[in-house]
């Protein structure tokens, strides 16, 4: 068993619970932290794929009541017909966008460059989202109606780019059309469980051939590690929010991409492809 294996898919299955559900990007740290661990062959990729699983039903865990309702509803209630309505409607443009231009994306953008430019810039963002007027809509996620959704869901498609954020992408883009922090929030979460469970298994169909048996433990490790993350993360930003704004994961943002170029442009970390 490769002990230093093992120690990699602890950091990452961590790193990817940690920032899957908040606004910072977790394709972005994973591109990063696969590049400090040196574990960003094919392999790795697929690795950083199928751990989000682990940081998905972390979400399904904590959402279990709400799902269950939603589940038995279907055909016989209407707040549940909508809500399922809302979600596919919000999962079908970065579905389709995905299917097209995800290979493009993915031979060019996936890189630390990419991940720092796209860090600064969404943290601007968020900055300016925070700063304006905010006049609320939507309280509730409940409350919405298909136009919230496709809105968010198109918001949705900037993070096919790595360093968006698909949760700042749909959290802020909610903000802009005026659902609550809360809604805005939790619709985030909803909306990645059948956007991560279609990418993750999609992706680590398409590149099976890169899955051996005896990386089990390591994936096990990896699954695990983002599912306990993910749930502290999930919890924790529920509880933020009653209280805060989203400032300070723009300026963590803003920061963490200037170090990346700063630390490029002077040679202190030789990060591939820049």
């Amino acid at each position: 068993m490769d002990f230093i294996l093992l120690f990699k898919a602890l950091i990452l299955g961590v790193v990817e619970g940690l920032t899957e559900f908040l606004p910072i990007s977790s394709t972005g740290h994973l591109i990063l932290a696969g590049d400090l661990l040196d574990f960003n062959d094919d392999k790795g990729k697929v690795f950083t794929i199928a751990i989000q699983l682990g940081a998905i039903l972390a979400v399904c865990w904590e959402y279990r009541g709400k799902i269950r309702e939603v589940v038995a509803g279907i055909g016989s209630d209407k707040a549940a017909n909508r809500f399922v309505l809302n979600l596919l409607i919000a999962f079908m443009p970065a579905a389709i966008m995905g299917l097209l231009f995800i290979g493009i994306i993915k031979q060019y953008l996936f890189n630390p460059l990419s991940v720092a430019m796209a860090l600064v810039i969404g943290g601007v963002l968020i900055l300016w989202a925070e700063r304006r007027d905010h006049v609320i809509e939507v309280e509730q996620v409940d409350d919405m109606d298909w136009k919230h959704a496709l809105k968010v869901g198109l918001a949705q498609c900037l993070a096919l780019i790595p360093g968006t954020s698909r949760s700042g992408a749909t959290i802020i883009g909610g903000l802009f059309f005026g659902l609550s922090r809360k809604a805005a929030t939790e619709f985030s979460f909803f909306l990645a469980i059948p956007v991560m469970f279609a990418a993750t298994f999609y992706d680590v169909y398409k590149n099976r051939e890169f899955l051996e048996f005896d990386d089990l433990g390591m994936f096990a490790v990896g699954f695990v590690a983002a599912f306990i993350s993910a749930l502290l993360a999930v919890r924790g930003l529920i509880r933020f929010i009653s209280n805060h704004d989203f400032t300070v994961f723009a300026w963590y943002r803003i920061v963490f991409g200037i170090v990346i170029l700063v630390t490029a442009y002077t040679g202190a970390i030789g990060w591939s492809g820049m």
